[in-house]
């Protein structure tokens, strides 16, 4: 069909320029340069290794230097451990199967330790990334497939289809929800193949997701798949579905530290089934064996030959019979789980990659290139998306990608074809009424309300919940800093407002619990800036645990009392770049609680409607000071 041949073609060129980029990025790179892009751990330290699954080793590792260093290390990556003796001859392809804190295991192809990692320093290095893009490809291929055959669930999600809902004696109620979230659980249980949950910030999204999905286990008796792009989405849902009482299996490692977590992966509910002792007796038998045989040097006789031959077959003789004990754990595991939660490419993870579901959900939709989708979804009869594709959409590489079409997700497509299966959540729980007001307003048609509980949120009392302070006139010029943008009078005055209005009004505010505050910015050089502002602010030494200065794109999905946002650009070409993206500063607006403050020049940026209407709103609320007001 032409709908995945497209897909197809696009996910090529994606593939392509991502390969292109990696190959730039690692080519004439030194370890110390591809450390700091945050594709090698070195140097680390062998914490401890042991015989896993096919005869494979797994080895622990441990960064023992520059761990305050971001990485890209993820469960299920390939990657290569070397020696700097030798890194191109001296290394070992292998894949990395848990990442936690400054420690990794990555199963190696090899039975045993390479006699290169007892000398010189070691490290570990991603590889390019096939496996996924190969995953992606081989589930749009099957996707063609199932389409041609009539699959009622495939041509829905393809367009060509209208998805049916089942007419149903009862109504789902649950008195923890509002009444657009029970609509959406409704929605969910009577769907045949599509539910769309279109989850504005702060209208409780995740709540929504995990009482359907608990109905859909008790009422139905169903084990359901549940799947994101990120980890950090994964595990949300896998904790907060564990809170209420479900049998969870994440497949793949929890990225963030937590034992509650760790006790929903298979590596923790293996360890803790009645069988595992005999399979670390059995390991520990093969290990000795293969240490007898190792002991014979390569000058032996016949005799000696057949002995090391021996003991090597009867090693393997034993691994075989871990292999079968452990895979028998594991369907015992996978039986008794209620919930399967993993990523979309997780989701083809050998435990439970031929499995088959009633219903998957798809959270986070809107950040998910939508030929990953496909890997889960072709495990399904019924597919709930869940998201907001008026946030940010998923990374391209390739811009030939993204204008052909690869930038458009799953969730807008479906909001678009299917709108009778699509639910708008229209409570939120985190915004004053005015932080509100501008993105219900763009976004979501004036559809979104505040609950009573944060509708009037302020500070203390009188104060502006939402304020643009316009730098026009002030000579403050952006400035090019390779392909950023800076803006060093911008992020002085920003931190000037800021630390005034904090000292000011701090006798106002409960010492016990001061408010929490993020200052944040599209362009990555400005945040540079913006964190010396603070380092530089004594005045602001009690808030130091309290102000995070980050990029707007870090903070989607979280939320502060305070946010302030530089805008940077300031040109008399009113060239804007991209913060014509107006879907990153939906984000960047709806992270604020009681307090936003917009700094930014009104003369370049009124340029885009979208700003120009912004000030305007900022003027009607009484939200408008000119910068000049400030400055000295």
């Amino acid at each position: 069909m032409d709908y995945f041949k497209k897909l197809l073609e696009l996910l090529k060129i994606e593939r392509a320029e991502d390969r292109l980029q990696y190959q730039k990025q690692t080519e004439n790179a030194s370890v110390a340069e591809r450390r700091a892009s945050g594709l090698a751990w070195y140097p680390v330290a062998i914490r401890g290794s042991e015989i896993s699954r096919g005869d494979y080793l797994t080895v622990e590792l441990e960064r023992t230097t520059h761990q305050d260093v971001s990485h890209q290390f993820r469960t299920g990556m390939p990657a290569v451990f070397f020696t700097n003796h030798d890194p191109q001859k001296d290394r070992v392809e292998g894949t990395i199967n848990h990442q936690n804190g400054n420690r990794l295991k990555i199963t190696l192809k090899t039975d045993e330790l390479p006699e290169w990692s007892r000398d010189g320093k070691l490290g570990v290095e991603l590889l390019f990334d096939d496996n996924s893009y190969d995953e992606m490809q081989n589930a749009l291929k099957a996707a063609t497939e199932q389409i041609e055959k009539g699959n009622a669930l495939m041509q829905v999600l393809a367009g060509s289809k209208e998805a049916n809902a089942k007419v149903l004696p009862f109504v789902f109620t649950n008195a923890l929800l509002n009444d657009s979230q029970n609509a959406a659980v409704n929605k969910i249980l009577t769907a045949n193949e599509l539910a769309v949950v279109h989850g504005p910030p702060g209208t409780g999204k995740t709540t929504t997701l995990v009482q359907a999905i608990k109905a859909l286990v008790r009422q139905n008796n169903e084990r359901v798949l549940v799947v994101a792009p990120s980890n950090t989405s994964v595990d949300l849902l896998s904790e907060k579905l564990h809170q209420e009482g479900l049998n969870v299996l994440r497949i793949g490692n929890p990225a963030r530290v937590s034992e509650d977590l760790f006790a929903l992966t298979l590596d923790a509910k293996m360890a803790n089934h009645d069988l595992l002792k005999e399979t670390k007796r059995l390991k520990k038998q093969a290990q000795e064996y293969k240490t007898m045989a190792h002991k014979y040097k390569r000058s032996f006789g016949r005799a000696e030959g057949e002995q090391r031959k021996a003991l090597f077959n009867e090693a393997h003789k034993i691994m075989k019979e871990v292999g079968n004990t452990e895979q028998y754990i594991i369907d015992d595991v996978v039986a008794k789980a209620q919930v399967i939660t993993a990523t979309l490419v997780g989701a083809n993870h050998y435990t439970v990659g031929k499995l088959t579901y009633q219903t998957v959900v798809i959270d986070e939709a809107g950040q998910a290139l939508e030929p990953a989708c496909w890997i889960p979804i072709l495990k399904a009869q019924k597919v709930v998306l869940a998201g907001d594709h008026c946030q940010l959409s998923p990374t391209i590489k390739s811009e030939e990608a993204a204008r052909g079409g690869l930038a458009k997700t799953l969730l807008e497509k479906c909001v678009e074809n299917q709108p009778e299966a699509v639910v708008l959540l229209n409570e939120q729980y985190r915004m004053n009424t005015e932080i509100m007001g501008y993105s219900s307003q763009v976004f979501y048609h004036n559809k979104l309300k505040a609950h009573a509980s944060v509708a009037q949120n302020r500070l203390f009392s009188g104060d502006l919940p939402l304020l643009f302070v316009d730098t026009a006139g002030c000579g403050f010029e952006e400035k090019l800093e390779g392909t950023s943008s800076t803006n060093p009078e911008e992020a002085a005055l920003l931190f000037k407002h800021l630390t005034q209005f904090l000292v000011e009004f701090k006798p106002q505010l409960n010492p016990e619990n001061l408010p929490t505050v993020a200052v944040i910015s599209p362009y990555k050089q400005q945040i540079g800036l913006l964190k010396e502002q603070l380092a530089h602010a004594p005045q602001l030494k009690d808030w130091t645990d309290k102000i995070t200065v980050n990029t707007i794109d870090s903070f989607q999905g979280q939320e502060r009392d305070v946010v302030y946002i530089s805008l940077v650009r300031s040109n008399d070409k009113g060239e804007i770049g991209f913060l014509s993206d107006i879907r990153r500063m939906n984000v960047a607006m709806t992270r604020a609680r009681k307090k936003l403050v917009v700094v930014g020049d009104s003369a370049t940026l009124a340029q885009h409607p979208f700003y120009a209407d912004f000030i305007d709103y900022a003027q009607q609320i009484g939200g408008y000071l000119s910068a000049w007001e400030l400055v000295e």
